[in-house]
């Protein structure tokens, strides 16, 4: 592609009134209104003051700018131009919004976060983002750290991963139907250990995952996590909400004394990278290899804090590359993988399902290319807020995808955004009535044109 050598002058000035950037907004936002979360917010966030004004609208305007793509308070301008305020209202002022955030205190935060639960169940009420909840629901929680510069920032500083940043806690659920979407989050001290109020988080993450699902499912509800939450105040905090456990174990002194005992012939192969498929057998053969054993987690601590189930490993040969030849181990080394897990799976799909805790990698990624790619305030409190939309965002931006076609369902934000949000468009109004003119041929119109019809409809009841 090059530019039109056809005109003799080429010239740009910003003088129409009537264009907008994103018009991908109007049904988006409609969708937000349509499953009331202005009013959860406005009935649930009480904050003092002149700036705790009209706390939905605020909210409406944030989640706005964060779905356009800004992830600072500056870029909030980015809802002040155009024919924007022919289509909304609550175009607040950048600064407006700053000071709104900066108002927050934890009970506020905490407050903004019974919202987003209530409006994830109105959400899910009408998109199909847990679709197959009931019979197969996978919880994954994992914490990550964003780095941020300077010492302004209240709560920053070094945790595990060596750079100075905010801690932020994320809980997400994914079905066989349906890609992951964010449950619960908190946001924490930069160095705070991440089992660190995790036994806590994970109950309102699975009583939040309970009234997402009917009363009576009696579906496989599973928590995922990796060897950082493996403490019995976790464990147990699942299992009395009702779930099942996938967790990585420590290789501690226990857990190698366990998998000492596996004998040779318990060994199963797996599909793991490099396998093939034997057809004459029906069997892998590969280098990874699974076994379990029944096993008591926390063994050493007092019974109240020991939990009955199942060590299930997996082991792999430790290659040494630097071997000369003909100078072979005598006997071979493996490196060994093991979980605890209360699981009725099988040993085989175990495994597979408990490496599949990756997925909230993405999500961390995700996060972290969107709204997250600041903490926009030197106020812990204020980026605690920013965090909680930032995910109201990203489910809103799901639940888009999701009405738009299978393939954008499960896409990340930054394809949602590009094919469904940041489309421009001329506004015109004619006896009252308003039309949005967007690019002819535009690629994704059929998927735009679903999203606008479902969410522009006239409103259903929604559950409160």
């Amino acid at each position: 592609m090059q530019l039109s050598h056809t005109h003799r002058s080429l010239s740009a000035s910003f003088d129409d009134p009537n264009l907008v950037s994103s018009a991908g907004l109007v049904p988006v936002m409609a969708l937000a209104a349509k499953t009331g979360l202005s009013t959860l917010v406005d009935e649930w966030v009480k904050l003092p003051g002149y700036f705790g004004a009209n706390a939905g609208m605020k909210v409406m305007a944030l989640v706005a700018g964060m779905l356009t793509g800004a992830d600072s308070i500056d870029d909030m301008a980015v809802l002040r131009h155009g024919a924007l305020r022919k289509l909304f209202t609550g175009t607040y002022a950048p600064s407006t919004l700053g000071s709104f955030l900066r108002a927050f205190l934890f009970g506020h935060v905490r407050q903004l976060d019974a919202v987003a639960s209530r409006w994830l169940g109105n959400l899910a009420a009408v998109t199909p983002i847990v679709a197959g909840i009931d019979e197969y629901a996978l919880v994954d929680i994992d914490d990550t750290i964003k780095e941020v510069h300077g010492h302004q920032k209240q709560g920053a500083g070094f945790g595990y991963s060596g750079v100075r940043g905010l801690n932020a806690l994320f809980a997400i659920i994914s079905t066989g139907l349906s890609a992951p979407i964010i449950v619960a989050c908190r946001l924490r001290k930069g160095p705070t250990n991440s089992a660190r109020g995790a036994a806590k988080f994970v109950s309102d993450t699975l009583a939040a995952v309970k009234r997402l699902r009917n009363p009576t499912a009696t579906g496989l509800l599973l928590l995922r996590a990796d060897s950082a939450y493996y403490v019995s105040a976790v464990i147990t905090a699942a299992i009395r909400a009702g779930a099942m456990v996938s967790i990585t174990a420590r290789l501690n002194s226990l857990v190698k004394a366990a998998i000492s005992t596996i004998p040779d012939t318990a060994w199963i192969p797996i599909k793991y990278t490099n396998a093939i498929f034997d057809d004459t057998t029906g069997q892998w053969i590969s280098d990874a290899e699974v076994a379990e054993i029944p096993f008591t987690a926390f063994g050493s601590k007092k019974k109240s804090e020991q939990v009955a189930g199942r060590l299930v490993v997996r082991r792999i040969p430790e290659l040494n590359k630097t071997v000369a030849a003909g100078q072979g181990a005598l006997f071979d080394l493996f490196r060994f993988h093991a979980f605890f897990t209360t699981s009725t799976l099988n040993t085989v799909d175990a495994d597979k399902t408990h490496r599949q805790h990756a997925v909230i990698e993405n999500l961390n990624a995700d996060m972290k290319a969107s709204a997250l790619a600041h903490f926009p305030s030197g106020v812990f409190t204020a980026n605690a807020a920013w965090l909680v939309l930032a995910c109201i965002a990203f489910n809103l931006t799901r639940a888009a995808g999701t009405l738009a076609s299978p393939t954008l369902g499960k896409a990340v934000t930054a394809t949602v955004r590009r094919k469904l949000i940041n489309v421009a468009a001329r506004v015109s109004t004619s006896a009252r009535r308003i039309t949005l003119h967007l690019p002819e041929h535009w690629p994704w119109e059929e998927g735009w044109t679903k999203l606008f019809t479902s969410a522009c409809s006239p409103p259903g009841r929604a559950a409160t």
